[in-house]
Order: structure tokens, then C-alpha cells, then sequence
């Protein structure tokens, strides 16, 4: 038998029945589902050699909500009208040996209706290869251009071939799939190679039968799984099985001419998006007379927000943002008019239309800042949320340059920053989408840059500098190294400020052109004539290109010639940090930092933390693809202990990408000029020397003129979204009007009464991609918060936050919701002498039972459509107990737990109350503890009338008697405070606390005094602090009970033997009488400690040491590590931490 091509007669006409079954869930017994099933029969007409028309009839939309086995399939007569509507119509496509070409069809088709039909013909598109049986290729079809698998089998008695088509969907260039939400979260393949969180593929079985001419496809089916999961999806996951069928029913002759009209062309075989933004997924509402709904919701959310946080809010945001979304331009500037005369109206409506994120918010906002008609600060926090929320096209960018040249953008120094800082991270997500990036994106931003240089402003090459830093265009190099020293005559001249900046710019670039940051920084670093600060800075960006072991190994050996300790130190704690990563990203330069540090440890390994240092702190598991890193940098200019610049970062590990969390940053380089030097200040910074330091700065006429004392700045996602540079014009207290400081403080002495509520879509995450039906499968998380204060006077109410997190995968999908309420229901006021530095903080806890906390989650089966909103139907993917079989319940896990504690001296309780449930397969993967219902709550319960805290700083003179000292005294307490509880008809009762502080040349002195007030107690807490100046020592001594008598725990630690050639650590901890709970801690501890020991291969010897007394011994015994010797009053224990270091947490142990 020969192999031959499908095709198809354009004389005959084809019957073909058709059904299409799309299931969500966890394919797992007992466990709910939800689905969809489209059934159908359709013709194939021939109109010429190439060209035939489809014509669908019959259609049956059904869906399937439940238990598998339990609940079926139910029709739904509202969409299976709407889908008939379209299907009806005529379509056309083009078919030639197996190859699907143009489809087409009318303009008034929606390409919801046209994806359906692609995966209707997409059965006739397969490959046969005449001369193999089994082959592999790129092909498009519905998915994309992606990587088949073919084998084919011949049956010569009924003359048919039985092709198998396997498409690995993962392997698609171009991919029919969108992202959303996801540019600043950063791809890794280092993660990825580890493990995958999304697999799909699809089989393809066709039977094609031998005819006159070629072969007819008589059946074909296919299997289409999706397996999705937060984690490894070899750790558990969700399910998506997509089938398709599709049977011959009968062949005939063409009688007649088939009518097509009027059809033009709608692409080819590949799934096509909507360019528009895609209803949000976890809603479904009617979209017809917006203007009207959302005016209507905006007025209910306000009134039911007013005074507290209503929690059942979080969706109603969700369906207002969905209504915004599905308004026009003229439907937009209508609500305003409506509502911005109202304060409330006006707030939500601007904190939500900033959702639309297209060029319909940039139209409006641009129509506000022009006409004037909101106020800089709506406008800053407006364009940030906006800018940063908008669909990240290059077509938009171009859009929000206007912005750039509104005079109003330049009314307020800091609504021009937020503009233009913002314009920045809107040019880094289109670039994230377009390779090469167009320079227009970035040419103003370039020309800020350019401007600045040219006048020699500071203020203005730092807003241009960091916007740049921002945006990270590749195309941007060249204009930032005329900032950067060494590389311009111009940036020798700069102030180290501005040259700061301009290389903490180069961040972005350090992943997006790696090569020439390394060129760059690299020749920074080794230019000793370079300020401190650069150098360290250069170091750090350096290291963020992830260089080869060669560079790495040129930086070593600059370090081996270094003099500066400065940044010697900075960078090999760098190096050190980061060989001891764990996280996919350093994966390599872990290994190459490993190398470098031992070749390194001799020389810098004992540098103190008086030195610049780098900290890295990382966790990241496999089996979740999961981890967090955090750093922390301390650089340092010379021998001062001040430091020029802290900075904190973190980074989040999931799916396969690293999310910069935030970022802080605190640069005092005017801050310590102004402090350095001075004869009053001692180099050791002690407590005493606090008191002359704030006199310094009250004298704010002497703060530097030409620079920031402070300058602190936050990126949130590796984004700059602010910074505050204080300087003296900042805190010059004049009484004008135009000073914002002043009238703060004019506010806060009249007393204030506002309150605000702010609903924010913290996170909005999309994948969308096709099934071999046509239908889309998506992938979404949204993470929305509501933040509700309210002030009367000089009583404040905190914030309580409500999160919504929801993981949806589609409209018949699986749902995850969780709901996390805070509050703290209590009014405050403040009352403050700042002449006697004395303070009164009052709290009036409300009366009633109120929950703090709450967190609720669960799993849905979920069904909804758009015909009918109000029948969606959410069943938890785990059933009630009581409806599952008796061999079933043994498989499911259900703990309870209450526990309240009670403060009796405030007269009030708390109360926690945990409840969890989840069902079989709970210790097979981790993605499971977060499948099943769950529940917590923290509440208080009968507080007390008031409570009062009242703080004294420098009060009348107190008696002290102190350990250490044999005179008895009449010193100042540095601080004392009282907690009190206020009841009617009651004396106070609560707790105070006096802490005194005695400066000498050879030692300090601490103590702290805590005793309990109410008549006929004695009971107290005393405990005093020694540190030996001379000798390296600290010493602490803890008494408590019946006038600090009745117990006694004493600790001493000596750092004396530090600067020896093996440098230790002492420290002991010795008791006399100690409660009956110490007592037996510690006899569990002399018990647990030998076997542990034991077990991790210690060594151990039994011998008589001193009773009631804990000593340990820490040795520097090589670079990288120490040993530990430690003494227990019958055993002693030493180990080598660097041989045999202890295991602190293992997932395993905790499954």
C-alpha cells in the first residue's frame, strides 16, 4: 500500500461529527472538577481545488460542575444560543496535501468564534511523509509553530494508515500564548533546568483511508494534557485534559454551488489573541451601560467604606476594574464629571480608572494634568500606579512622552519626579517585549541626561540618571559613562552623589548587555584613584553580571594588591556571601567565588565589621522551584563609623523567575561630613554621645549647603519609585504657606479630622495560551489590597489591610481563593511635652469581640459564563466529610485548635482558633498543603476601659543600686516607662520600667529596673549590664521575683582572645535559683545534647565541670570556619563548624 497525502474532492461534500470536552481539577478521586463539552456536526464543501467552506450545525454547549461519576454533564441554553449566532455564518479556508491555509469568514466574527473553528478544521492538518514512518518537525497549528513526533502504521486489509502526532507544546517559536504582568520578573534558566512549574502536550491519532487521488481522513482524536502547579510539577499539580473527536458520517456528491459572501481574511491555522485587555477571569459581569454600573459601585463602595474596612469588598474592586475596562474614552470623562465633586467619589474613581492600564487612562490623565483639575498629589499617585500598571507597548510609550512636556508634570518637585521616574520603568517593561529596543523610547531621557551635564545641576542629572537606571535600554551606555569617572574629564568633576547614582544606573544593564557593564565596572574597580564609594559600587554591579571564572579571577588579583581595606573588605565579604549561595541564578558564580575566597581568606578573612561588608542571605528548595534571597550592604569611607551608603534588597524565586522585591537605600555622605571631626564625638560612638549629635543637628543652619545630608530612595520590583534627598532647603521651617513641613506641624497642633480608603491591585499576572479546541486555558493570580485609615483630631486609626489572592485557570477552571482581613479596632491619641520630654500615648480598645486577623482559603470547582453571571457555581474541590465514602475519611486530615492566652492585668484575652482540611495524598507533594480549606483567626476578647502608656525621657533622680557597685547613688534614669491599665471604679495596675545608663573610661554601666504596679507587690526584674572597656569584656546580671530575690541567672562573654593568632570567643552563663520551667529546659538539654552529639559525629568526653554553669569556647581554626567546645556540668562537646556543619531545616523532616 502506498502512503498517501490527506486531501479532500472539491466535487463532494463531507459530514462530520464533532465533540470537544475541556476538564479542570486535580484528576484525583473525590476531588470536584469543573469542564465544558461542545458538540456538533459540520459540512465541508468543496468551492474549488484549494478552497471549501465549513458550515456547523447542531451545536450542544454543556457544562460539568461536580464530582467525576457523581454529577454530569448540564446543557446551557443561553451560550449555546450565542455560539449557534456566529457558528451559523459561512467560513472558508484553504487545504491542499494536509496543509490548512487561510481561513476566512465575516468582519463581524468575533475571534473567540474563529479560534472555535480552528480547532474544528485543525483536524485535517497533518503531515504524511510518503517516504518514512516515523519523523520528527517543526509544523504550525493551533499552538504555534512547534516540535512534532510522527509515526504512522499501514492496515492493508481496509487500506487505511493510523498516524500518531505528538506536539510538545512547550516547544513552540513562535508560541499562539500571552504574558501579562510579568516583565519585571526576570526568566532564569537555571531555575527552569531544575524543574518545570507547566507542562504541556497533545496527541494526535488520525485514520486516513485510501481514495481516488490521496487519502480522506475518516477519524481523528486527540489528548491534550496541561499539568500547571505554583511549584515542580513533579511536586503535584492541576490538571487540564483537553479531548477532541471527530468521525466521518457520511460522503456525497456536491449538488449545486455553495454561497460564501462576503469573507475576508482571518489568519491561518495559529490561535490569535486579543490585542484588548482580556476580561479579568475571576469576575464575570454584564458589560452593557457602564457609565451607569460603575457610578452606581463607586458610590456603595464609598458609603460602605466610610468608617471601616467592609471585607467583603475585595471583589466588588475586582468587578469595578473589570467595568472600567469596558468603558470608552468618552464613557471615562462623563464619571469624572459625575463624580469628582464628591471627595469620597472623586478618590475611587482615581485609584481605579488607573486599572484600565491602555491608552484610554494615558487620554485621561493627560486631560487632567491639563486642565488642572486635580491636585499634584492625585496626580503623583495616579501616573505612578498607571505608568507601572500600563500594557507595556512601545506604541504607548510613544503615548506617555506627553507627559514629559505638561507644564502641570513640573508644578510639584515631586509629581515631576514620579513622572519622570515612572516614564522610565514603562520604557524597561516595552523593552522587556522588543529586541532591539527602539532609542525614541529612551531619547528623552537621554536628553534630560545631556541637558543636566550641560548646566552642571545636580538635582537634574541625579532625576536623569536614576530614571535611566530604570529604564535599563541597552542604547543608554554610552550617555551614562559620561557620568561615570575615568571614562569622562567632565564626571572626574561631578560630585560623588551624582557619580554614585550614575553606577547603581548600570543595575539593569547588568543582565541585559553583561559585557560591556563588566568592561565597565571592571575598570572602575581597578582605578585606585577613584573615591571609596565608586569602587565598592562598581564591585557590587560587577559581581550582578554573573562573570566567568576568568573575570572573577581578575578581580582576585586586583584584591591581592588592594590597600584600600575598605573596599578589600567590601568585596571578599561579596565574594564570600555569594560562594555560599544556593539559589539557581548564582549556580556558577557561587562556584567561582568559592575558588576566589580561598585564595583570598589569608589576607582579608579577619577583617572586622568596622570595614564595608556585604551580606547574602538565600533559601531555595527544588521540589517547589521556590527560594528568597536577601542582601545587605554597609559601605564605608575611611576610619569613620558612620557609614556612607546602606543598602537592603531582596529577591523572590518562583516559576522560573526572580522577582526583585523592595529595595532601601540611605546614602549620608553629608551626614557624616557634618559629623566627622568633631573633638565632642567619640570614634566609638557610644550612648553618651547621642545627646551631643542631636544638638548638632537642631543647629540645621550648619547643615552642607551644596549637597544631601540624607538621601534615601525605594525601588519596588527592581524599580525606583521615589527618593527624598534632605537638605538644608528641606528643612528650613519658615511659616510661609508654601512650606509643607510647616503646615504639617500647623496641622498636627490644630488637630486633624480626615479618612481615606485606597483599593490597590497590587498583582495582576496572566498566561493565556490555546487547546487543541480553540478554547483558551489561562493561568492568573490577583493580589488586591483595601488600606483604610481614619484620624479625628489627634486619635488615629491604623491601617487594616484586606488581601485577595486568586489563582484561576479559566472560566471552567479551578479556583483558589484566600481572603487575609487585619485590623486594629482601637483609637489613639497622643499627648507630648517636648519641653520635659515627657510623652502620654493613650489606647481605647473597642469593647466588643473583634478579630485582628483572619485568613480564609479554600479550592473551588468553578463554572461561569458571561449569558448568565448569576448561575456561576463554586464547589469545593473537597467535599464535606460527611459525604465522603468511610474508606475514604481515614485519608483526611482535619486538625482543630483553640487556644486563648489572658492578660489579666489589662483585662483582656486573646484568642487563636485554626482549622485545616485536606484530603488524601497530603505528604506526597508539597503543592497539596495549600489545596483544602483553611482557617485562622487572632481576636480579642473583653479589653479593658484604657490603656495607658506613659514615657519619660531624663525624669526627676531615681535610687539606684547596682551589681557592680558597692555605693549607693542617686542617678537619672535615661528613659522610663509605664504601661497601666485603666478601669472604672479601679486603681491603676500595670507594669514600669527605668533603665540608667553610667558612662566611664574603663567601663559602662546598664541597668533596668521592671516592677509591676499595684498595692501590696513586690515583684521585679533587675538587670544590669557591664561592659569592660580595657578588658573586652560584657557582663550581665538577671534577678527577679519578691524585690529582685528570688532568682538568678548571671551571663559573661570575652572577646579578649580575638586579636591573638587564633582568635576566640568566650562566653558562660551560670544560675543560682531558677524557676521550675528552666529547670526542666535545662535538664532536657543536658539530656538531648550528648546523644545529638553522638549522632553528628562529635566528640565528646564525660567529665566533672562546674555545677550550675554553661560554658562555650569559639576558635578560629582555619579561614573558613571555627571550632566550638562546649561545657555542660557532666559532658564536654567540641566540633569543627566548618567539617561538620548542622542541618537546620530539612523539607523532608517536616512532610
Amino acid at each position: 500500500m502506498n502512503i498517501l497525502e490527506p486531501t479532500l474532492n472539491p466535487k463532494k461534500t463531507y459530514e462530520y461529527e464533532y465533540e470537544g470536552v475541556v476538564k479542570i481539577g486535580r484528576d484525583m478521586a473525590d476531588l470536584a472538577e469543573s469542564g465544558v463539552k461542545l458538540q456538533c456536526t459540520f459540512k465541508i464543501t468543496g468551492v474549488s481545488i484549494q478552497t471549501f467552506l465549513l458550515q456547523i450545525y447542531n451545536m450542544v454547549f454543556e457544562e460539568f460542575n461536580g464530582i467525576p461519576g457523581q454529577s454530569s454533564f448540564k446543557a446551557s441554553p443561553n451560550l449555546t444560543k450565542r455560539l449557534t449566532d456566529e457558528l451559523n455564518r459561512p467560513f472558508t479556508f484553504e487545504y491542499s496535501k494536509g496543509q490548512i491555509g487561510d481561513i476566512k469568514t465575516g468582519g463581524e466574527v468575533s475571534n473567540t468564534i474563529v479560534n472555535i473553528v480552528r480547532g474544528i478544521v485543525g483536524f485535517l492538518h497533518v503531515t504524511v511523509k510518503t517516504t518514512q514512518r516515523v519523523y520528527e518537525l517543526n509544523e504550525l497549528g493551533i499552538h504555534g509553530v512547534c516540535h512534532s513526533a510522527y509515526a504512522i502504521e499501514e492496515n492493508a486489509a481496509s487500506k487505511e494508515l493510523y498516524v500518531t502526532q505528538i506536539v510538545d507544546i512547550n516547544d513552540c517559536h513562535p508560541k499562539a500564548a500571552m504574558y501579562q504582568g510579568m516583565a519585571l520578573a526576570e526568566e532564569n534558566k537555571n531555575s527552569q533546568q531544575r524543574g518545570k512549574n507547566a507542562i504541556a502536550t497533545v496527541k494526535y491519532a488520525y485514520t486516513v483511508k485510501s481514495v481516488e487521488g490521496g487519502g480522506l481522513i475518516t477519524k481523528a482524536s486527540a489528548l491534550e494534557r496541561h499539568h500547571f502547579t505554583p511549584f515542580n510539577v513533579k511536586g503535584g499539580n492541576c490538571n487540564l485534559q483537553a479531548t477532541r473527536n471527530i468521525v466521518l458520517l457520511k460522503e456525497t456528491d456536491t449538488v449545486g454551488k455553495p454561497v460564501t459572501g462576503q469573507v475576508k481574511s482571518r489568519g491561518n491555522l495559529m490561535y490569535k489573541m486579543e490585542k484588548s485587555v482580556a476580561p479579568i477571569p475571576v469576575v464575570m459581569i454584564k458589560l452593557n451601560d457602564p457609565v451607569s454600573k460603575i457610578a452606581d459601585l463607586i458610590k456603595r463602595l464609598a458609603q460602605d467604606n466610610i468608617y471601616q474596612l467592609n471585607s467583603t469588598s475585595s471583589s466588588d474592586v475586582l468587578a469595578l476594574i473589570q467595568l472600567l475596562r469596558a468603558s470608552t474614552n468618552d464613557d471615562l470623562e462623563s464619571l469624572w464629571k459625575q463624580l469628582s465633586g464628591n471627595n469620597e467619589h472623586r478618590r475611587w474613581f482615581l485609584d481605579t480608572v488607573v486599572e484600565v492600564t491602555d491608552d484610554r487612562v494615558l487620554k485621561f490623565l493627560a486631560n487632567r494634568f491639563k486642565a488642572g483639575d486635580i491636585s499634584a498629589n492625585e496626580a503623583g499617585q495616579a501616573l505612578l500606579v498607571a505608568f507601572n500598571h500600563l500594557t507595556a507597548e512601545v506604541e504607548l510609550v510613544e503615548s506617555a512622552k506627553e507627559f514629559l512636556t505638561i507644564p502641570f508634570s513640573k508644578s510639584h518637585p515631586l509629581l515631576w519626579n514620579t513622572v519622570v521616574l515612572s516614564y522610565g520603568s514603562l520604557v524597561y517593561r516595552a523593552c522587556a517585549r522588543e529586541t532591539p529596543c527602539p532609542v525614541n523610547t529612551v531619547q528623552p531621557l537621554l536628553d534630560m541626561a545631556n541637558n543636566g551635564l550641560a548646566k552642571k545641576d545636580d538635582k537634574d542629572m541625579v532625576l536623569a540618571l536614576k530614571a535611566l537606571g530604570n529604564a535599563g535600554h541597552p542604547l543608554s551606555i554610552k550617555t551614562i559613562m559620561k557620568f561615570l569617572p575615568g571614562f569622562s574629564v567632565k564626571a572626574d568633576s561631578l560630585s560623588t552623589w551624582v557619580q554614585t547614582v550614575a553606577v547603581q544606573s548600570l543595575r539593569h544593564l547588568a543582565s541585559r548587555d553583561p559585557l560591556s557593564v563588566q568592561d565597565i565596572t571592571l575598570t572602575m574597580f581597578a582605578d585606585r584613584t577613584l573615591p571609596t564609594e565608586i569602587r565598592m559600587l562598581a564591585s557590587m554591579i560587577l559581581l550582578e553580571t554573573k562573570p566567568s571564572v576568568a573575570l572573577i579571577s581578575a578581580v582576585v588579583e586586583l584584591l591581592l594588591q588592594e590597600m584600600d581595606l575598605q573596599v578589600a573588605s567590601f568585596t571578599y565579604s561579596n565574594l564570600r556571601a555569594i560562594s555560599r549561595s544556593r539559589t539557581p541564578d548564582n549556580q556558577h558564580l557561587s562556584t567561582a567565588c568559592n575558588i576566589a575566597v580561598k585564595v583570598l581568606a589569608a589576607k582579608f578573612g579577619h577583617l572586622s565589621y568596622r570595614y564595608s561588608k556585604a551580606l547574602h542571605l538565600d533559601w531555595f528548595r527544588d521540589e517547589l522551584l521556590t527560594g528568597m534571597s536577601r542582601e545587605f550592604y554597609v559601605l564605608r569611607n575611611g576610619t569613620s563609623a558612620i557609614p556612607t551608603e546602606i543598602i537592603s534588597k531582596g529577591k523572590l524565586y518562583f516559576i522560573g523567575r526572580i522577582l526583585q522585591l523592595t529595595e532601601l537605600g540611605v546614602r549620608a555622605e553629608g551626614l557624616k561630613e557634618l559629623l566627622t571631626g568633631r573633638s565632642e564625638i567619640s570614634e566609638d560612638f557610644g550612648a553618651i554621645d547621642f545627646a551631643t549629635i542631636m544638638k548638632i543637628l537642631s543647629d540645621w543652619q550648619s547643615f552642607p549647603k551644596n549637597k544631601p545630608l540624607l538621601s534615601v530612595y525605594a525601588r519596588v520590583f527592581g524599580q525606583e519609585v521615589s527618593f527624598l534627598d534632605l537638605d538644608l532647603d528641606s528643612v528650613t521651617l519658615t511659616s510661609s504657606k508654601e512650606n509643607k513641613i510647616w503646615n504639617i506641624i500647623q496641622h498636627l497642633q490644630n488637630g486633624v479630622s480626615w479618612h481615606w480608603t485606597k483599593p490597590y491591585l497590587i498583582l495582576e499576572t496572566r498566561f493565556i495560551q490555546p487547546t487543541c479546541l480553540g478554547l483558551p486555558v489561562e493561568i492568573s493570580k490577583y493580589l488586591s489590597t483595601m488600606i483604610f485609615a481614619i484620624t479625628a483630631k489627634t486619635v488615629i486609626k491604623p491601617t487594616p489591610k484586606e488581601n485577595l489572592r486568586e489563582l484561576k485557570l479559566e472560566r471552567y477552571g479551578a479556583q483558589l481563593n484566600s481572603k487575609t482581613v487585619m485590623a486594629l479596632p482601637w483609637k489613639t491619641d497622643l499627648k507630648l511635652n517636648a519641653k520635659e520630654n515627657n510623652y502620654e500615648l493613650n489606647f481605647t480598645p473597642c469593647k466588643n469581640t473583634m478579630e485582628l486577623l483572619s485568613v480564609n482559603s479554600d479550592v473551588y470547582a468553578v463554572s461561569r459564563h458571561i449569558e448568565d453571571p448569576m448561575s456561576a457555581k463554586m464547589t469545593p474541590m473537597m467535599r464535606e466529610t460527611d459525604t465522603i465514602r468511610n474508606d475514604q475519611v481515614q485519608n483526611i486530615y482535619h486538625p482543630k485548635l483553640k487556644y486563648c492566652a489572658q492578660a489579666s492585668t489589662y483585662g483582656t484575652a486573646f484568642c487563636t482558633k485554626v482549622e485545616a482540611k485536606r484530603v488524601h495524598y497530603l505528604k506526597e507533594y508539597p503543592l497539596y498543603y495549600f489545596l483544602g480549606y483553611t482557617h485562622f483567626s487572632f481576636r480579642s476578647v473583653n479589653p479593658v476601659e484604657k490603656i495607658k502608656i506613659q514615657i519619660s525621657i531624663g525624669p526627676q533622680n531615681h535610687k539606684s543600686e547596682l551589681s557592680q557597685m558597692t555605693v549607693t547613688q542617686l542617678i537619672q534614669p535615661v528613659i522610663s516607662v509605664r504601661v497601666l491599665a485603666i478601669s472604672p471604679n479601679v486603681k491603676e495596675v500595670g507594669y514600669e520600667a527605668a533603665a540608667y545608663y553610667t558612662p566611664a573610661k574603663q567601663r559602662d554601666d546598664i541597668e533596668l529596673i521592671v516592677s509591676e504596679v499595684a498595692e501590696e507587690v513586690n515583684w521585679k526584674i533587675c538587670a544590669d549590664l557591664s561592659v569592660q572597656k580595657i578588658q573586652a569584656e560584657a557582663k550581665a546580671h538577671f534577678k527577679w521575683g519578691a524585690e529582685c530575690q528570688t532568682y538568678e541567672v548571671a551571663l559573661k562573654v570575652s572577646t579578649a582572645g580575638i586579636t591573638g593568632p587564633k582568635p576566640f570567643v568566650n562566653a558562660e552563663i551560670n544560675w543560682g535559683d531558677v524557676p521550675s520551667f528552666m529547670q526542666l529546659l535545662g535538664k532536657r538539654v543536658k539530656e538531648y545534647l550528648p546523644g545529638m552529639s553522638y549522632v553528628m559525629g562529635f566528640y565528646q568526653k564525660h567529665e566533672e565541670n562546674t555545677e550550675h554553669e554553661v560554658s562555650a569556647m569559639l576558635v578560629a581554626s582555619t579561614h573558613e570556619g571555627f571550632d566550638v567546645k562546649v561545657k555542660i556540668p557532666e559532658v564536654r562537646v567540641c566540633f569543627n563548624i566548618c567539617k561538620h556543619p548542622p542541618v537546620l531545616f530539612d523539607f523532608n523532616w517536616l512532610q
